[in-house]
């Protein structure tokens, strides 16, 4: 029952399977690295924020230039007065207007702006090196799943023709048991070994699909978006690593978590120089013009004047310096220099924490990388001695020297050789392109 499923399984899904994978568009891991960095939502998000930073640096140089505002006012006013001199009141509307023009900029104040502004784009700088931070880990994390599924892919390949040996076998046995020169048992345990092939290709199957699906969702795509990937022609095992201490101090150099710490410590050096400037005067001009007018509407006892002659006679300009020197400010000026101080100090403990992060993180890739370079060496050793082995037990098998027993457990650890070869193989270029990238190399297969 067991072989029927299985073969059933078989002679169902991979029909669709290929038809489905030779109709749809296959992305290479270029297309999947530009892809998401165009449309991946945490990236997108980081970007805005560079615009926003951006904007701030415009806001922040808009402080060196001369503010300008004007205003206008008209008011009208209902009320009873004494008109004509004997002591009786009348009601009067009085429309009274004024117009004006002013102006200030700060002429000193400690290099506040300067230093504002300098702030401002650092921190743009750093908004920009975080989009390029997000976009690394998006890059190992496609990486990742892009290899496990050319994983997945080789097994199915190896696999598929394992299915069809052990077809080929059975069909074989089968004769030799309608023939009577092999006994009942024999051929069940081929016939079981056939299923359980099948069943490890049905697994590997739906393995493919989880892992494409997963890669998938890592790029955020569409949910009825048809999706494969290119397989590439051949995966190179490089066989000498550059040195541990060469790529620690490379990934120090380019690696956007250092420029960042750095830069957190500028920002945070710039923020004591903004405290401190809070203790020291501001001086600033400020200038206006303006002009007004006033009219009695109803109940006048007075000549009017023209409106324009109002103006031009009301006509005013004022300039005027202000000097505003701090005394005392309830602590505020202080505290703000303490917590300057303070974020100083965890700017730079945040550098040496990236730093040691970073360290460790590279130290770890060139032992994963080692780790998996020795353990796919001794997988192809091993698979070639089973390779040799097996052979030579088909040849045994064939010539009646060995039954299907022995043949079969010289085909399991054959089958085992090839799983962990395979295995080795593909751990070994995800940890050696991690490691390699780490050195600043595009990742490329």
């Amino acid at each position: 029952m067991l072989y029927l499923l299985s073969l059933l399984a078989v002679v169902i899904f991979n029909p669709i399977y290929a038809q489905v994978s030779d109709s749809i568009r296959k992305w290479s891991i270029e297309e999947c690295f530009k892809y998401a960095a165009e449309h991946n939502i945490e990236i997108n998000t980081l970007k805005l924020k560079e615009l926003t930073s951006i904007q701030e640096v415009l806001a922040a140089k808009g402080s060196k230039i001369p503010s300008l505002s004007g205003s206008a006012n008209n008011t009208f006013n209902n009320s009873k007065n004494e008109v004509s001199g004997n002591g009786n009141l009348e009601n009067q509307l009085t429309s009274n207007g004024t117009y004006s023009v002013n102006s200030s900029i700060i002429l000193w104040n400690d290099n506040y702006i300067n230093n504002n502004i300098q702030q401002k784009d650092l921190l743009s700088q750093s908004a920009r090196l975080s989009i390029q931070q997000s976009q690394n880990n998006i890059t190992l994390l496609i990486t990742q799943s892009y290899l496990a599924i050319l994983l997945a892919k080789e097994n199915l390949k190896y696999l598929s023709d394992l299915v069809k040996t052990s077809e080929a076998r059975v069909k074989q046995s089968q004769l030799f048991y309608d023939a009577g020169s092999i006994p009942k048992n024999n051929l069940l345990q081929l016939q079981a070994q056939l299923a359980s092939d099948n069943y490890l290709l049905v697994q590997t199957q739906n393995a493919i699909r989880q892992n494409i699906l997963s890669l998938k969702q890592l790029l955020q795509l569409p949910t009825d978006t048809v999706f494969d990937i290119v397989t590439p022609l051949s995966i190179e095992i490089v066989v000498v690593m550059p040195s541990l201490h060469s790529v620690q101090q490379t990934a120090f150099q380019i690696f956007p978590e250092i420029k960042i710490g750095k830069l957190g410590v500028d920002i945070a050096t710039l923020d004591i120089a903004k405290a401190k400037a809070g203790f020291k005067p501001v001086l600033s001009a400020n200038g206006s013009m303006g002009t007004g007018y006033s009219d009695v509407i109803t109940n006048s006892n007075f000549p009017k004047t023209g409106y324009f002659t109002q103006l031009d006679n009301n006509f005013y300009q004022r300039f005027g310096l202000n000097l505003s020197i701090p005394i005392f400010s309830n602590r505020i000026n202080k505290t703000n220099l303490e917590k300057a101080n303070i974020g100083y100090k965890q700017a730079n403990l945040n550098l040496q924490n990236n730093q040691l992060v970073l360290s460790q993180e590279v130290e770890q890739a060139y032992l994963n990388a080692t780790n998996a370079q020795q353990a796919y060496d001794a997988a192809k050793e091993q698979l070639s001695a089973a390779t040799e082995t097996y052979r030579i037990s088909n040849e045994q098998f064939r010539l009646g020297g060995i039954n299907s027993f022995d043949l079969l457990q010289q085909r399991n650890q054959y089958v085992q050789a090839v799983q962990a070869f395979t295995q080795a193989k593909y751990t070994a270029v995800l940890q050696q392109k991690i490691y390699e990238f780490y050195m600043g190399n595009p990742i490329i297969l």
